[in-house]
């Protein structure tokens, strides 16, 4: 069944998301929305101010009589990830997220819907606006570019807020509070390329196109394909057999998601394509039989692509190189918890390449609660930057959450659901990262605990928010305020 915004409940959350997908807000992009949320507090007599990073705090007063009730904060990003189909036209500096609603489920039309952590920030909005509810002291905190490495959660001032406990508004499953998560760090290397004079005039793209791509934490052990370690092994078998010359390669779009498309462009004698198509046909089989379902619109498509005058092909030497890095970069689980069921402890991802006339651009993200763990999978990556003749820079890396079992809030918030779904809630960490670990460190002593409705397939087209979870989140945000005070 099909329906409206305008049906949905609680329609006081509602009616900030539909606002805030209206309002581009990609990574680095979040001043607009800022001013919308700075505008609407301003609009409710709140005071709210935005540090020299982005990051905004809103403060309200307690209801009458909870004065001295502990300080609690909402906290969430403001960024979300821009992520598209190649066949879809929409520019996310301008265009607005068109979302549509059917089986009980919300999607935007081709694009990421940005729920993450769009629904967050709504659901924040809609406390503060919300005169009905009972509760204490109340800080806000919107944060800036945590997609693209929590930025804003690095640069919060220390002091900047007063809560004795924070509800992080940026967990992915209903019925579930998430007391944990893991550190993570990038790897940027700098291949350089060297290039020769063109001995072929014809040139092609060899596309890989069609997965399913998702969020590098919270689906990498579902056993989805990376397009550039599918279009590396494809190169390496077909520059054994063929004496293509590689132009350029790229692939993926952001550093916390699985690539979904990657291609390599190259010159090649017309009369080498039918042996180089039998080889992607070949391949292609291989590749669906060992994903099957998992990654059932896989393509491989190959087609003649217009030269350009100024192409120059690598040497051999650099095109060894950069086709066999890519071959050989570590990408996926590395390491599954050994003592929670499910749960990848420590992975890698293969992000993004770009390739430009001197160097290719490769970045690799790395997760894991455990530092010693997540500094050997960066090293391991330094090494292998090294023996390809590549430079490396590994930015500092971002701490995990600690699970603390005794928390005094997660017992809190645990008698909290039973009273208000007559059932338990479930406890868990997660292997992707939170602000909450960083926060943490600012802040001794807070006490904190994350929650949210369902959203699948974060960071991807397929992204998508359950209805009925947003309303169940929502009573439980408003009965924990409540209780809290």
């Amino acid at each position: 069944m099909t329906m409206t915004t305008d049906e949905l409940q609680p329609a006081s959350l509602w009616k900030h998301f539909d606002r805030i997908i209206k309002i581009p807000h990609g990574s680095g992009s979040e001043k607009a929305l800022g001013d919308h949320v700075l505008a609407y507090a301003k609009s409710l007599n709140l005071a709210g101010a935005r540090d020299k990073t982005g990051n905004i705090i809103v403060r309200k007063p307690a209801s009458a009589g909870r004065e001295s009730s502990p300080p609690t904060v909402l906290q969430g990003h403001l960024d979300m990830v821009n992520e598209k189909n190649s066949d879809v036209a929409h520019d996310f500096t301008k265009d607005p997220i068109t979302a549509e609603v059917k089986d009980g489920w919300m999607h935007a039309v081709g694009t990421t819907l940005g729920a993450d952590n769009g629904i967050g920030l709504a659901a924040a909005l809609a406390v503060m606006e919300d005169t009905s509810l009972l509760h204490g002291p109340l800080e806000f905190l919107f944060t800036v570019e945590e997609e693209t490495g929590l930025t804003g959660a690095r640069t919060i001032a220390p002091g900047s807020l007063k809560a004795k406990y924070l509800l992080n508004l940026d967990s992915e499953e209903e019925g579930t509070y998430t007391i944990g998560c893991s550190g993570g760090g990038d790897s940027e290397i700098s291949l350089p390329l060297k290039r020769k004079a063109a001995s072929m005039k014809s040139a092609f793209r060899l596309k890989i196109s069609g997965l399913r791509g998702g969020h590098s934490g919270l689906d990498i052990s579902q056993g989805r394909a990376n397009a550039l370690k599918l279009l590396a092994r494809l190169l390496v078998l077909a520059a054994a057999r063929l004496p293509i010359q590689l132009l350029r390669i790229e692939g993926g779009n952001k550093r916390n998601a699985i690539p979904r498309e990657a291609w390599a462009d190259f010159l090649l004698a017309p009369a080498k394509i039918p042996a180089l198509q039998a080889l992607l046909d070949k391949v292609g089989a291989d590749i669906r039989f060992e994903f099957g379902s998992v990654e059932a619109q896989f393509q491989g498509r190959l087609e003649e692509i217009p030269r350009k005058a100024s192409d120059a092909p690598m040497t051999a030497a650099s095109q060894a190189a950069l086709i066999g890095f890519l071959n050989a970069c570590p990408h996926g689980v590395q390491r599954m918890h050994p003592e929670i069921a499910g749960l990848a402890e420590s992975s890698t991802n293969l992000a993004i390449v770009r390739t430009a006339k001197a160097k290719a651009e490769i970045i690799c993200s790395s997760r894991s609660p455990i530092g010693p763990a997540l500094e050997a999978i960066r090293a391991s990556l330094k090494s292998l930057a090294v023996l390809a003749g590549a430079k490396i820079r590994q930015p500092e890396a971002y701490p995990g959450w600690a699970p603390n079992l005794q928390s005094p809030l997660l017992q809190k918030m645990k008698d909290v659901y039973r009273k208000t779904f007559n059932r338990d809630v479930r406890v868990v960490a997660v292997h992707a990262g939170l602000e909450c670990g960083i926060i943490g460190e600012k802040f001794p002593g807070m006490d904190m605990i994350s929650l949210g409705p369902t959203i699948a397939h974060p960071h991807s087209p397929e992204e998508g928010v359950e209805i009925a979870s947003v309303a169940a989140f929502w009573k439980l945000l408003t009965a924990a305020l409540q209780e809290l005070s």
